[in-house]
């Protein structure tokens, strides 16, 4: 049963639901149960065992304790104490004060969010909730929807990161390139310069990332997203308030009115600085001697610097709450830890959402669904000229069905290689930057994927319309970005994949401008 098309029914089966109810633990509990159904052959004895192992390996890895998961569900924890207490000692509202002053409109909070998105590629879940953290105060003010603000976070990490040679995702990527090379003994290329030289041919990066400008400087939403973003416009109410938030305090939490921008700046750089810290010297500590910057990066330990990081900012927001109280006698310790505990509280739904995810992973993985789409794009007959764009559709498909890039890189990249090595190695690096490209359009689109549920909380949106929300903008972009694998795949010329996704881009930029000018 595993590798075959039943292994696609318990992911459709939970995307199609959570499409239809909205209601996310209960369509992934429902596919974990098919999941398991299916691994235990239906054998209710059996599948509760698949099922209970699974459960385990969210918390259990190796007879020890998921590092990795433990330390990133703890950092949720952290960052939604750090949030109440910079909100009570009245840091964010100060600093949306100080911004409403020289950031004079919502193209300008947008675009703002959008560099820091850039500038902050060390790590996509970092990126997702740190520029959330910082971007919001700013967002709301300007009136720009949740989930708009999710969507602006969401396409400027994953798309970053996949470019970015000195990050967690770029040090894996080439990892794995490596090992392909050395498979198919590529001798004239290291690695490294095959990563930056597939730069320019990863076309879903460029459609993306055009896309948000294009929609934000020509303020051409669409979709449901046009819907959110005129309520927020006409009325101040950035996100429907009967759906769940996660990052909303649920307690009422007092407010000072003497916070500076300080009480909102401090935490948030020593978040920053504690966790590149940590970053650094973890990498360097199982690196050798000599090692260069991209491999302490690729053997750093992100999620026990994100932890540190968060615990060194919540220290520093604690101080400067007790400085606060100094000058406001109407906040006491009790409200110290109402805060923590209020904030660690709000954080909750992201990090069920988040468990249940992984729990659905696992069980995906055991079923072979990603390795099942592969092997039917290995086994078909293609025109060579269209294995890039083919390579970027599967991409799409495994990880939107597994809610992982990273299992598409590891499923995908090598079957990539296979497929050039036995067709034409002259559309290697091309058919390995489709895969790349593809795996993080998919992830856009996935209701189960990691990256997708930390931008909702960074944004403090509700998930499924982060979703709904996001997924024509990516499905665009997708589309914008297959023309381009298509030219680049008859022609052989990344320069004339790349014109195709611009002159798209700009067509779309005019015909959504022509548009909004009859409107």
């Amino acid at each position: 049963m595993e590798q075959s098309a039943l292994s696609l029914l318990p992911p459709i089966l939970a995307i199609l639901m959570v499409i239809l109810t909205r209601k996310v633990l209960l369509s992934l509990g429902a596919g974990i149960v098919v999941s398991a159904l299916l691994l235990g052959k239906g054998n209710i004895a059996e599948s509760f065992s698949v099922l209970w192992k699974s459960v385990q390996g969210v918390f259990m890895e190796d007879g020890g304790i998921n590092t990795w998961n433990m330390y990133l569900l703890s950092f949720l924890f952290l960052l939604g104490a750090l949030t109440a207490l910079v909100n009570m000692a009245g840091g964010t509202k100060a600093f949306g004060e100080w911004a409403a002053a020289r950031v004079k409109s919502r193209i300008g909070a947008q675009l703002l969010t959008i560099g820091l998105g850039i500038i902050i590629f060390i790590d996509d879940y970092f990126n997702a909730l740190a520029v959330g953290q910082v971007a919001r105060p700013i967002t709301d003010r300007h009136r720009v929807s949740r989930a708009k603000l999710a969507y602006l976070i969401d396409s400027t990490s994953a798309p970053i990161c996949v470019i970015a040679p000195i990050s967690s995702w770029g040090a894996y990527i080439i990892g794995i390139i490596g090992t392909v090379f050395a498979t198919h003994q590529v001798t004239n290329l290291s690695a490294f310069t095959a990563f930056i030289q597939m730069i320019p041919m990863n076309l879903y990066v460029w459609a993306a990332l055009g896309l948000v400008f294009v929609i934000t400087v020509s303020n051409a939403d669409f979709g449901l997203m046009k819907k959110h973003e005129s309520r927020a416009l006409k009325t101040g109410v950035l996100y429907d308030p009967d759906t769940v938030i996660p990052g909303q305090m649920k307690e009422s939490l007092p407010t000072s009115d003497h916070g500076t921008i300080g009480h909102l700046f401090w935490p948030i750089a020593a978040l920053f600085a504690g966790t590149l810290a940590v970053i650094v010297w973890t990498g360097v500590k199982a690196s050798e001697r000599g090692a260069s910057l991209m491999e302490i990066f690729g053997n750093a330990d992100v999620s026990l610097a994100l932890v540190l990081g968060g615990i060194f900012a919540l220290l520093i927001a604690v101080a400067l709450f007790f400085r606060q109280k100094a000058v406001n006698k109407s906040i006491n310790v009790s409200h110290l830890l109402k805060g923590i505990r209020a904030g660690m509280a709000s954080m909750l739904p992201a990090v069920l959402i988040l468990i249940f995810a992984w729990i659905m992973i696992t069980l995906i993985e055991d079923l072979g669904t990603g390795e099942y789409l592969g092997n039917a794009a290995a086994h078909s007959q293609l025109n060579i000229a269209f294995l890039p764009v083919i390579l970027f559709i599967v991409a799409g498909l495994v990880a939107f069905s597994t809610g992982t890039s990273w299992g598409a890189f590891g499923i995908l990249l090598p079957i990539a290689g296979q497929i050039a090595a036995a067709t034409s190695m002259e559309l290697l690096l091309p058919a390995l930057a489709a895969v790349l490209a593809g795996s993080v359009f998919g992830d856009h689109c996935s209701p189960i994927s990691d990256t997708t549920i930390l931008s909702s909380t960074g944004a403090g949106c509700n998930h499924m319309d982060h979703v709904l929300t996001q997924l024509p903008y990516a499905l665009l972009s997708a589309l914008i970005a297959g023309a381009g694998f298509i030219v680049l795949g008859l022609t052989k010329s990344t320069l004339l994949g790349l014109v195709t996704v611009a002159v798209l881009l700009a067509i779309m930029a005019f015909v959504k401008k022509d548009k909004s000018l009859h409107e």
